[in-house]
């Protein structure tokens, strides 16, 4: 049986879940779009190619293995995108969470079986029916959870809105012994630089000590200047509006000091590197036109 283990977003990672690129389907039409950035790129043709995004996703693999990390592949299900890992499940402490997710994604799910059969059933935890909640939004950090939601009274209008407050009640049920820290994030269906999809898209915790950090992404300032207060302002890279477009915020730790990273993103690359980061940086910018990048495309099972 594998023992899940998952406390933060950094400590060294033993086993992941990488999405695939394989068979994702047709480009979707312009009402089929789950938020503004693909929808952008539908509209303009450029939007990205299955050869391109499978061979960013090898990149990405490829600097798995060469730090020892197991990684599993879910199996390919014709013309259905199954980049995006994060968004159908999340392990917190030894539980994973089966997302309540878009409907039509539900398949998604059932093709990472080859994971879920090692994993003992009462760990694997589908919440109720009621609750929406996606691991995009969802960041395990020590004694904290912090989580991306919305709770606007116009959220069944946003198809961008992916965690509700339903959610939040749902996790501080299941880890009473945990601070559960919601944040209101910024949603338009339609202009993809107001969009914070998900928490990751505006905020990430890098090494032991640090974050990325964007503050539009925020609805409410003081829980933005919370972040600021818990981690330092001496501590965080603060993105603009253009860089959290590009996903800056998304990218992913393999342990404390080894970040994966987009080779565009400069600015940030050149902070880690100062920072003491040792950076591993991948083509990743076709699959980014889909508003998620490398955080998104994995699910991490075991951290140590």
């Amino acid at each position: 049986m594998m023992q899940l283990h998952i406390e933060n977003e950094t400590s060294p990672l033993k086993a992941v879940i990488l999405g695939t690129a394989e068979s994702c389907g047709p480009v979707p039409k312009p009402e089929e779009a789950y938020d503004p950035k693909s929808l952008e790129h539908i509209l303009a043709g450029t939007y990205p190619t299955e050869a391109d995004m499978v061979k960013e996703m090898d990149a990405f693999a490829q600097v798995f293995q060469k730090h020892g990390v197991t990684v599993y592949r879910p199996d390919v299900l014709i013309d259905c995108n199954q980049i995006f890992s994060r968004d159908i499940a999340f392990v917190i402490e030894d539980k994973l969470f089966h997302s309540n997710i878009l409907p039509d994604r539900e398949r998604e799910f059932e093709a990472i079986h080859g994971v879920l059969e090692k994993i003992d059933p009462n760990k694997i935890i589908r919440p109720p029916q009621e609750v929406h909640i996606e691991g995009g939004d969802v960041m395990p950090w020590n004694d904290y959870i912090l989580v991306g939601t919305y709770t606007g009274t116009d959220y069944p209008d946003f198809i961008t809105a992916r965690t509700n407050k339903e959610a939040v009640e749902f996790l501080k049920a299941q880890f009473p012994h945990k601070k559960v820290k919601p944040f209101e994030l910024r949603k338009s269906n339609t202009n993809a630089k107001e969009n914070a999809l998900h928490l990751d898209c505006c905020f990430q915790p890098v090494g032991k000590d640090k974050a990325i950090l964007h503050k539009n992404g925020f609805l409410v300032e003081e829980e933005y200047h919370w972040l600021v207060d818990y981690f330092g302002k001496e501590n965080i890279f603060e993105i603009t509006k253009e860089e959290m477009y590009q996903m800056y915020s998304n990218v992913f730790s393999i342990s404390p000091e080894v970040v994966v990273s987009e080779q565009n993103f400069t600015r940030l690359n050149n902070w880690l590197r100062k920072q003491g980061f040792t950076v591993e940086e991948i083509p990743y910018a076709e699959i980014a036109k889909q508003e998620g990048l490398l955080r998104c495309s994995t699910m991490p099972l075991i951290r140590d």
